[in-house]
């Protein structure tokens, strides 16, 4: 199935000379969703992952059925102020400021390995972020993925080092 058929794009949202990608048609048809955490599934199933974790909030929209369908556990990174135990948080640069993810102290226990997943790459800076609070955490970053990569903004560049894997790459 052609998943890209179900990706709408949306000019100048949330701001002048943005292309916003818009997954809701994707979530919208339940066979066109199926297809995307298969896809995951298939890419995943065999890897030596611990644990997934989702990046607020269309992250979590992947990570759990993934999560479920491989038997994994999920942990949730969530923007500041979201989460209600001991947190670790990493601050990472926008195009207008700073901003930060944070993560329950012990959802990830030291060792475990890390599937990260985020519904869109554009530059790398939460995705990196991500990735420096599992490692904070003790575990490791096994693994990034997203949905869609928008290529031309060149996230991956930030990203070296690491396994990442996007269904799309516009």
């Amino acid at each position: 199935m052609d998943i890209s058929r179900y990706i709408r794009e949306i000019p100048d949202f949330p701001k002048p000379g943005i292309m916003f990608a818009d997954i809701t048609p994707l979530l919208g048809d339940p066979k066109a969703f199926a297809a995307s955490i298969d896809r995951f599934a298939e890419r995943y199933s065999d890897a030596r992952i611990d644990v997934i974790a989702g990046i607020e909030a269309r992250g979590f929209l992947f990570a759990a059925p993934l999560a479920d369908r491989l038997g994994k556990s999920l942990a949730p990174l969530r923007k500041r102020g979201k989460l209600p135990y001991e947190t670790y948080a990493e601050s990472y640069a926008l195009e207008y400021g700073r901003d930060s993810i944070e993560m329950h102290t012990d959802a990830i226990r030291p060792g475990q390995r890390v599937l990260i997943m985020d519904d869109l790459l554009a530059t790398g800076g939460t995705m990196a972020a991500a990735a420096r609070l599992v490692e904070r955490a003790g575990g490791e970053a096994a693994g990034l993925a997203v949905l869609i990569e928008l290529v031309d903004l060149r996230g991956r560049d930030r990203l070296r080092g690491y396994d990442l894997f996007a269904q799309l790459r516009v």
